[in-house]
């Protein structure tokens, strides 16, 4: 069995999924001391938190990537690839994506919180994708919810089993510990030093209240099933702290034990398995200036099959002819290495210069098309004006690899000249403005547009012109110059797709 884990950490915002990402790597031996992974000073923030919004509103915006080893008991080793997902529901796009890449997921729900609407959304894009979700309540040594309620919550949102791998010897103040179900084990949070409860041999070693709730537990909910969990139909769920380190070795342990290997990749003639000898993959994000210094940009590919070795010559999909790939990256936030190979599961960063792109697959033969990564109609449509109309360049060229690493997207309009932006939610309007003043010296404001959404249109040139012809006002291009149907309202694309039936008014393309 592959020794390689790829999975991701979602989470609502201030749910504990930063500190939590440092914990396990603290437990998978990548950093010797906890808050190693944070900046001291006036901006404490994750390494995974590199851009300056982040930093400022101490929200994780873009996806980031982490690998680590942590040695087995046998001598063998296991290889981490950790991807930290943005907290918000204004990026889910980009945290679809990022769940392309991974074989598994880590759901971190606060304690006190539960399950907040935002939260939902990240849930049905786990859902979308099938990714098999491990469930991580943080934070029980606060006052928080009971934990049935809990339980049940997770339950009805995800439609899921849920087996409960682990019980709290108390929450909130009277947090003392939390019960392992497989082990009959009670562990303390670190540093606690009140009496330390040891082995549990029968119920009666715990507090009557704990013994009654782990009863019911025990017998109103299922036990763990390996099938079910990597099937999707089963979640695991484990109580901690990921402040007090508490809970976090058993969750890494879960990982190595149970989260599946490489899966398979759908692509256009049916599923390449990860034992394929031809060295496949396919790029999910682009990065542009991750170093500043250096205006760097950088391709996130996610290795499907073959052993790659630094050097080798592959084709992308969107450019027809190979490249050599000399200089691959492995991550740890914005720090990297060189790789020197890889196996299926690792993600790798491919240095270039706007020749890869979101969507693109990497092959030896040029014969793969991976599939499954869209793009989604924007939800607030807004126009561009540049306070300094001499830069026009440098905006179009912002615009390009703002849309390309999925923070926006952009349409040019067919009649005048003001470029229009589109986004799922209002915090990546935000980070538009704070990016294009910081990465690309523009500066630039939003205005209110006439159009409420966008379709993709598709049909026949013909269809497409007579169509033209009449809806010129509202006809734009996206950047890879696929023609849009900018619509003033839902009803209007009704109204459209009624009067067109030759043409398709697509609110996902395939990227």
């Amino acid at each position: 069995m592959s020794s390689r884990r790829t999975f991701a950490i979602i989470s609502h915002p201030d749910a504990g999924k930063t500190t939590l990402t440092e914990k396990l790597l603290l437990q998978g031996g990548a950093i010797h001391l906890a808050g190693e992974v944070k900046a001291r000073g006036q901006a404490r923030r994750a390494r995974s938190d590199w851009m300056k919004i982040e930093q400022q509103r101490g929200i994780s915006v873009t996806s980031s990537v982490m690998t680590f080893e942590r040695a087995n008991p046998d001598g063998s080793t296991i290889t981490f690839n950790l991807l930290d997902t943005p907290g918000h529901e204004d990026f889910s796009e980009d945290t679809y994506r990022t769940l392309t890449a991974v074989d598994s997921a880590i759901m971190v729900i606060d304690a006190a919180k539960g399950i907040e609407p935002q939260t939902r959304k990240l849930f049905e894009v786990c859902r979308l994708r099938s990714v098999p979700i491990i469930t991580f309540i943080n934070k029980v040594d606060r006052e928080g919810r009971a934990c049935f309620d809990l339980l049940d919550e997770v339950a009805d949102v995800l439609a899921l089993d849920v087996a409960p791998m682990s019980w709290p010897v108390g929450m909130g103040g009277l947090f003392q510990g939390a019960l392992d179900l497989a082990t009959g084990k009670i562990s303390r949070p670190e540093g606690d030093s009140r009496e330390f409860l040891g082995k549990v041999e029968d119920a009666g070693a715990l507090p009557p209240e704990v013994a009654e709730e782990l009863e019911l537990a025990q017998a109103g909910y299922p036990e763990f099933d390996l099938e079910a969990y990597r099937g999707g139909d089963l979640t695991p769920v484990y109580f901690g702290s990921a402040l007090k380190n508490f809970g976090v070795a058993a969750l890494i342990e879960a990982i190595a034990a149970f989260a599946p290997p490489p899966r398979p990749q759908p692509a256009d003639g049916g599923e390449i398995s990860p034992d394929r000898d031809e060295v496949t993959g396919f790029v999910f994000k682009v990065q542009a200036n991750m170093d500043p210094q250096h205006r760097d940009r950088i391709a996130f590919m996610r290795l499907v099959s073959g052993t790659f070795k630094r050097g080798m010559k592959l084709t992308p999909s969107g450019l027809g002819k190979p490249i050599a790939v000399h200089s691959p990256i492995l991550f740890f936030a914005q720090d990297r290495e060189i790789a020197d190979s890889a196996e299926p599961g690792d993600i790798i960063g491919i240095p270039n210069h706007g020749t890869l792109r979101v969507g693109d697959t990497l092959s030896e033969r040029n014969d793969v098309r991976f599939t499954g990564l869209p793009n989604f109609a924007p939800e607030i449509l807004r126009r561009v004006a540049l306070k300094d109309p001499t830069k026009t360049k440098q905006l179009r060229k912002a615009l390009d690899d703002l849309s390309e690493e999925g923070v926006i997207q952009v349409f040019y309009p067919e009649i005048g000249s003001q470029w229009i932006v589109g986004v799922v939610g209002q915090l990546q309007l935000e980070v538009l403005i704070s990016r294009l003043e910081a990465e690309y010296k523009v500066e630039a404001v939003l205005e209110g547009s006439p159009f409420d959404t966008a379709r993709w249109l598709k049909g026949s040139d013909q269809a497409l012109k007579d169509f033209a012809d009449f809806n010129k006002m509202n006809l734009a291009r996206d950047r890879d110059g696929d023609p849009v149907f900018m619509a003033r309202s839902a009803w209007d694309v009704g109204y459209q797709q009624e009067r067109n039936p030759d043409l398709t008014f697509s609110a996902t393309k395939e990227r």
